[in-house]
């Protein structure tokens, strides 16, 4: 059989441990399944939207009203967001559209196994590229946001940092800890579906006590919370860096961004171990 013809075999779990051979392994794995996670997402994005009426306009739409929302209670005297840098919607979109890489990624994610329903069943394939595919609806929405941002940025006369060259950077850790969550969720989704409500649940609660709408909390209590709270330094500092110029809290940056690295790197490993069960489970619902 010629190199044309030749039939590649996807046969998971070949490797055991945690040692280089499984790293080789699951990294080619990957690479060989990168134009299947583009057919996935397009599959996705296009059924995402092909029913809608306002289609992309939802992804503008969403974080306006949320944005919206909290003009309408500080002015009105109900909340007290504080003092920021700039103009607060330009402030508010700018956290937002970060935190959508979080939440919106983390629920498409969480869901990818159970969306793919029969296909997970009937093909035999990296399950990786289902979340893969999942994550990148996320960032697709993320980029529109940001087009709005900018037109806000633009509108309210804000001149970023030089420092937004280093935005895409920064954002790295905040999608490489969403991806590790994302992995081992959409496990446990695929056995327990109640996880899908939960996940929804808690990135609305996170959003109020994570400082995207607002500034970082100054009271001793909530400022002590915020410390130990990953997704406030991983949003504020990409949104540090193109307000301010640099990271108002550098240690907890680089920290977390450590931590998100070590819990990509297990989760990833432990959904290669399980992802042979998964299409068990999933065909016996």
């Amino acid at each position: 059989m010629n190199s044309k013809n030749k039939m590649i075999r996807y046969r998971p779990g070949q490797s055991k441990g945690w040692g280089y051979p499984v790293w080789h392994e699951m990294l080619s794995e990957l690479v060989d399944s990168h134009e299947l996670v583009w057919r996935l997402f397009l599959r996705n994005f296009k059924a995402k939207y092909r029913q809608t009426v306002l289609g992309f306009l939802w992804a503008l739409i969403m974080p306006l009203l949320a944005v919206g929302t909290f003009v309408f209670l500080n002015r009105a005297g109900v909340l007290n967001i504080g003092k920021v840098d700039i103009p607060y919607p330009a402030y508010a979109l700018l956290g937002l559209t970060v935190w959508h890489i979080f939440a919106g990624g983390l629920r498409a994610s969480s869901n990818a196994i159970v969306a793919g329903g029969s296909m997970v069943v009937k093909i035999n394939f990296p399950k990786e590229a289902l979340v893969l595919s999942s994550l990148g609806e996320a960032l697709v929405e993320t980029l529109v946001r940001l087009a709005l941002t900018a037109f806000v940025f633009a509108l309210y006369k804000v001149v970023p940092a030089w420092t937004v060259v280093l935005f895409p950077l920064s954002l790295i850790p905040l999608l490489l800890f969403t991806l590790g969550l994302g992995f081992m969720l959409s496990i446990l989704n695929a056995v327990f579906r109640d996880v899908a409500n939960i996940v929804s649940l808690s990135t609305t609660f996170l959003l109020f006590i994570t400082p995207v709408l607002y500034p970082e909390p100054k009271a001793a209590f909530f400022k002590a919370f915020t410390i130990f709270n990953p997704l406030a330094a991983l949003v504020s500092g990409p949104r540090d860096l193109v307000v301010k110029g640099y990271l108002t809290q550098p240690i907890s940056y680089l920290f977390y961004s450590g931590l998100s690295l070590i819990i990509f790197i297990i989760s990833w490993r432990l959904f290669h171990l399980a992802e042979i069960r998964i299409a068990e489970r999933v065909g016996a619902r």
